[in-house]
């Protein structure tokens, strides 16, 4: 069974929606800026989201309030996103559409907001006190009330590979036939926690991230929130991209540190390829996780010269729109999919002295080439990794 991707949309630190992104491309402009949280004295650079504070949430939610669902709210009113959607429940009904949702950190800024407000009692104040908010599944009960949606609802958790293994899930629901469609999705937002639990870990760089460069100093943290709509094919016969295949895999070798081999890379991309019925020289384009971390870029590296040939270009897109954690999956994906849709594969921005160490070449420049199969990784803490293999519907 054939899975079509009918919708997409992307918000982040690019601007809203799709044409944003492709405008940042072409023109190689950068959403990175120096950290101007609030209340954050970090010295790095971060991708945040213009306007998200100025979101209103619609009233009947208002128990809901977050900036991450403020987030959540913008970006489902990008690209008529919420109005294909509401043509497909009128065609297959709300109780068959599922939602699966993705996310790093869900609300834990709304969290943190309430815990510094604790009154003499040790109580957050009333406005904090919302049950459905401070848990992981907050971005999908939010998705579920604002659309109306009844099918089943699920929110993934898996660090960055999160908002990848969404449309893992997804595939599976519709191919045994749980639903005929899926709001996939994913948002995370800047907060303190997420920033200084980065830093601790000494992960953050002082300048913008340089995705395989030899400088790589670190990752830039970002904020976004992406939007796919799957379907069985026979539902969107001119959808103009097909998930052809998914890996899922878990390294289980360190809490933070991928495997030196990249062991878990290499299992999740060549499940990827099988599952797509294609050899590694059938991938035009991957998307790399290439976070800029001296680990990460270095691993990914090693695992591409040992699957595939100089034909694939690969390149990191987070100088772009910096490392949006459970978000980077989808966003990546979205970014990805306009690539093939427009024949306009990204380089890699800030990789201006490429590692010497690295044997796979990175493609640095913007090229005008089109792809017809192409690929996302996605990497998480504790080894936990995802792959996606998309495909243009009509070639």
């Amino acid at each position: 069974m054939k899975i079509a991707v009918s919708s997409y949309t992307a918000t982040s630190a690019l601007g809203h929606g799709v044409d944003s992104i492709l405008e940042s491309i072409r023109t190689c402009q950068s959403g990175l800026r120096h950290n101007d949280l609030d209340g954050c004295d970090l010295d790095t650079w971060i991708g945040r989201v213009n306007g998200v504070e100025s979101v209103a949430i619609p009233a009947h939610l208002a128990d809901l309030q977050s900036r991450n669902n403020q987030l959540t709210f913008l970006g489902l009113q990008q690209d008529g996103f919420l109005a294909k959607l509401d043509r497909l429940i009128a065609r297959v009904g709300s109780d068959r559409i599922g939602i699966v949702m993705a996310t790093s950190t869900s609300n834990i800024g709304r969290t943190e907001e309430g815990y510094s407000k604790l009154d003499e009692s040790g109580l957050m104040p009333e406005a904090y006190q919302q049950p459905e908010v401070h848990h992981l599944h907050g971005p999908g009960t939010f998705v579920s009330r604002l659309t109306g949606l009844t099918g089943p609802s699920l929110t993934i958790s898996t660090a960055c590979s999160s908002s990848a293994k969404v449309f893992a899930t997804a595939s599976r629901w519709i191919k045994q036939g749980v639903v005929d469609a899926v709001v996939v999705g994913a948002v995370d937002t800047l907060c303190l926690s997420v920033l200084y639990g980065f830093n601790s870990l000494e992960l953050l760089s002082a300048n913008p991230c340089r995705p395989f460069d030899q400088r790589r100093d670190g990752i830039s943290l970002a904020e976004a929130a992406g939007f796919a709509l799957l379907t069985r094919g026979d539902l969107a016969p001119d959808a103009d991209v097909t998930l052809l295949g998914y890996g899922e895999s878990s390294d289980a070798y360190h809490m933070s540190h991928p495997h030196p081999e990249g062991k878990g890379a290499m299992l999740a991309m060549t499940q990827a390829l099988r599952r797509a019925q294609l050899a590694p020289t059938d991938i035009d384009y991957i998307n790399l996780h290439g976070t800029a971390s001296k680990a990460n870029d270095l691993i990914e590296n090693l695992a591409l010269d040992q699957l595939f040939s100089t034909r694939t270009q690969a390149s990191s897109t987070k100088g772009w729109t910096g490392h949006t954690l459970g978000t980077a999956g989808i966003l990546e994906a979205v970014i990805t999919m306009e690539a093939m849709k427009h024949d306009l594969l990204p380089g890699t921005l800030n990789c201006d002295q490429p590692d010497p160490e690295f044997s796979f070449p990175i493609l640095r420049e913007n090229t005008t080439r089109p792809a017809r199969f192409a690929m996302t990784n996605s990497f998480g803490f504790g080894g936990n990794n995802a792959t996606l293999v998309f495909g243009r519907a009509h070639d």
